[in-house]
């Protein structure tokens, strides 16, 4: 890992620009995998990436936005060139802040990813793909996605996938009274159950891989009637069923023609990434199946009510993202100066030495050691001032080049030959 010098390329597959095919094409089976991969890359010193049900992101540290971007450039190449966003240092740090927020989110303010948001940084942490850069950035993020939901009515109402799948359930039939089967107690399966057992069904049944899983969300489900099974039990489950709502993290279909042929009026939900339902179930006479395009209508309501709380959101994310340039500026300038600082007393303190144990030889006493000591300090700040005075100016005026020029010249590790105008200046205060 490198110190905190470096700028961050970003590259996104999300809803705003990409089908749901595009962003599961994009994703991969396991995030931590790609982190992995990516941190590993030449050139790349820190890495971080998000996987949700809409959305695939990846955020890289690099010397330069050259090595970032060309890194990152064949990252999705099964994807439509159009439904690929590439972004550059300032860009990723105000998207990542804006999602953490829920500002990107298909429903607005959803309270899920942040909790996504800080899974994906403990894991990428887990590996040591977090540095400097990214550390700020997420930590920043995540500071950012609690004030929005603490500070203002942003997650007011429907506030996430799973409850928008429910409410969009509702329009589409009375679910007073109704059997709906969960098929999946993840995070999402969980959200759902609860926002389900909300709406007044009669029967809730959890299905999962882990029937030990499904067990303990139909545990946490205040419900009279509500039961756990496993994935085999679907077959008999399903003729049962009015409503199913599906969010596994399967590769595969979970629900095919066959399970549903015989169900009769069934609404399906799907809001799994890859999808749990097979495209040939839409055939099915009395099936009627949405995925997470269906949400759009169901959120555009919740959309509008919390569009003046978004409002409060963006300007809070513009004042925390002007303050995160600060940061990395100000970071930035005080490493440069630190390094120049630290090269120097180290060239002072070995030309000292040596000037000092000649005086010694000529039977210098205390006092005019001193004199040495001061001026070989004095000497170092004065000289060091003016650079010092220009590295700050160049992070107020966002002049990177200048100060990763700095950061390359002033390297702590100087050599074995101090600079000239040092080592002279040092010289002639021995020989006065």
């Amino acid at each position: 890992m490198t110190g905190s010098g470096g700028v961050i390329s970003g590259v996104r597959v999300s809803h705003d620009r990409a089908s749901l095919d595009d962003v599961a094409t994009a994703c991969h089976a396991d995030q931590r995998a790609v982190i992995a991969r990516l941190v590993e890359e030449p050139g790349v010193s820190e890495a971080f990436a998000l996987q949700t049900c809409n959305r695939f992101e990846a955020y890289i540290v690099t010397d330069t936005p050259t090595a970032g971007g060309a890194v990152l450039a064949e990252f999705a190449p099964d994807v439509a060139d159009h439904a690929v966003v590439t972004m550059g240092h300032e860009e990723s740090l105000r998207h990542l802040l804006r999602v953490t927020a829920g500002l990107e989110s298909i429903v607005l303010g959803e309270d899920q990813i942040i909790g996504q948001v800080r899974r994906a940084y403990k894991s990428a942490r887990a590996i040591g793909a977090i540095g400097p850069m990214l550390e700020e950035a997420l930590m920043k993020a995540i500071h950012v996605g609690e004030r929005a939901r603490t500070e203002t009515a942003i997650n007011e109402g429907v506030v996430s996938i799973g409850s928008a799948a429910v409410a969009l359930a509702d329009e589409q039939r009375d679910l007073d009274g109704a059997t709906a089967l969960v098929v999946g107690a993840g995070e999402m399966g969980t959200i759902t159950a609860h926002a389900l057992a909300d709406a007044e069904i009669e029967t809730l049944i959890v299905a999962n891989r882990s029937t030990e899983r499904a067990e303990t969300v139909a545990e946490e489900v205040e419900m009279v009637d509500v039961r756990a099974v496993g994935l085999e039990a679907l077959p008999a489950c399903l003729p049962r069923t009015d409503v199913v709502v599906t969010a596994t993290g399967s590769d595969g279909h979970v629900l095919d023609a066959d399970l549903l042929a015989d169900c009769g009026e069934t609404l399906v939900v799907d809001i799994a990434q890859p999808r749990d339902v097979s495209p040939a179930v839409a055939a099915l006479d009395g099936v009627t199946v949405h995925d997470m395009a269906a949400l759009e209508s169901v959120t555009d309501e919740t959309r509008s009510k919390r569009r003046a709380a978004a409002e409060s959101v963006e300007t809070m994310v513009d004042r925390e993202f002007e303050n995160l340039l600060e940061q990395y500026k100000r970071k930035r300038a005080d490493e440069a100066i630190a390094a120049m600082y630290e090269g120097a007393e180290r060239v002072k303190e070995r030309e000292l030495q040596t000037a000092l144990a000649r005086l010694k030889a000529q039977g210098m006493d205390e006092d005019q050691r001193a004199v040495v000591e001061s001026l070989a300090d004095a000497l170092v700040s004065q000289l060091l001032a003016p650079p010092t005075k220009s590295l700050r100016d160049a992070a107020a005026k966002d002049d990177w080049t200048t100060i990763n020029t700095a950061l390359q010249l002033f390297d702590p590790e100087f050599g074995d030959e101090p600079p000239a105008f040092i080592a002279d200046r040092l010289e002639s205060a021995a020989d006065d």
